[in-house]
């Protein structure tokens, strides 16, 4: 319900990013005041470009994983802080583990000390590559510890720890959402994943590449819906004993979703094959129970729907582009 925030300050790490910006702009609509605490390591400022004058938002350049200045008492405090994309984590598997345990471990010291409600957005790769399908919140996973993924899975997975013992040492209010596979505008183009692998290049009209043989599956889930997740399970007040799924429950193979790219956008573009990636997950699909249950919550944006808004995004992100304004670094002082 748009004003039901009012005033509200609220606190997103990793805010510049995909998922991030999206939902600031949510919490800006509903009314909120927002102070984003972003590296820009994979984030980007034209994510947020369009709120450079926007006097309830405040950007902050700032790594989670360093001591972080003064920031502005906040009631909510979401960390979306680290990279997500297989080739932005694995670049830096160091400071990907680092951002999840050092930074993790911050964000909730601030909570802690000004008594914030603090959601961890965690992950579908805390389950690995599963063994029980569809992945239910009480299942404990199949994650390799010493794999080249592991610095994001069980970097995810020591996050999750610690958020529920900052629950039971301090009393803290938290909440974690494991969110599955998610698209939608604002993707970048270097993601990695398989959306935006598999449009920007048919839009390019080069050879899509395969992993495996496009049997594994994959659950999507349009931004929008989870961003309208996300906020209904911070802003939930019933008790929640343990993570809740965030995801689309339909299940697709990845050659699906292929045919239905190269249908959509007319390509010309020929299907290559590579081998699948190390510890690549076979299947993906979320049991949402919990939330439908607890938060009242399911997807509604449908494939063919957030495909072509996805389409039309990146139509417009790989050409040539005019310089964004920048967004201004707002003074901040704590209280």
């Amino acid at each position: 319900m748009v004003g039901s925030r009012s005033g509200i300050r609220v606190l997103v790490a990793g805010g510049a990013g995909f998922i991030g910006s999206h939902l600031i702009d949510a919490l800006l609509a509903e009314g909120a005041r927002v102070t984003c605490v972003d590296s820009l390591l994979t984030g980007r400022r034209s994510n947020l470009a369009h709120l450079a004058r926007e006097p309830r938002f405040d950007f902050v350049e700032a790594d989670v994983t360093e001591p972080l200045p003064a920031l502005p008492k906040a009631a909510w405090v979401f960390n979306l802080a680290c990279a997500a994309s297989p080739p932005h984590y694995q670049a830096d598997p160091v400071h990907t583990m680092m951002t999840s345990v050092l930074g993790t471990s911050r964000l909730l010291e601030i909570a802690r000390d000004t008594g914030a409600r603090f959601l961890q957005a965690s992950t579908s790769e805390v389950y690995g590559d599963p063994e029980r399908h569809p992945q239910q919140e009480s299942y404990w996973g199949n994650v390799n510890p010493t794999g080249p993924r592991a610095c994001y899975d069980e970097g995810k997975r020591s996050a999750e720890t610690l958020t529920f013992d900052f629950e039971r040492r301090h009393g803290l209010d938290i909440r974690v959402a494991r969110i599955f596979n998610t698209y939608g505008p604002r993707m970048r183009a270097d993601d990695g994943r398989v959306v935006s692998n598999v449009i920007c290049q048919a839009l390019a009209g080069d050879d899509i590449t395969v992993y495996g043989n496009g049997e594994q599956t994959r659950s999507f889930c349009y931004v929008s819906d989870l961003v309208d997740g996300l906020l209904r399970l911070m802003a939930s007040e019933t008790p929640l004993d343990g993570p809740v799924n965030l995801g689309n429950p339909h299940e697709m193979t990845v050659g699906e979703l292929v045919d239905r790219v190269v249908r959509m956008t007319g390509t010309p573009s020929r299907i290559v094959r590579r081998p699948l990636p190390v510890d690549d997950p076979q299947r993906r699909r979320p049991d949402i129970t919990r939330a439908e249950t607890l938060l009242g919550w399911s997807p509604r944006v449908a494939l063919e729907e957030g495909l072509e808004a996805t389409i039309a995004w990146f139509s417009r992100e790989i050409a040539p582009r005019r310089a964004l304004p920048e967004i201004e670094e707002h003074a901040v002082v704590a209280g």
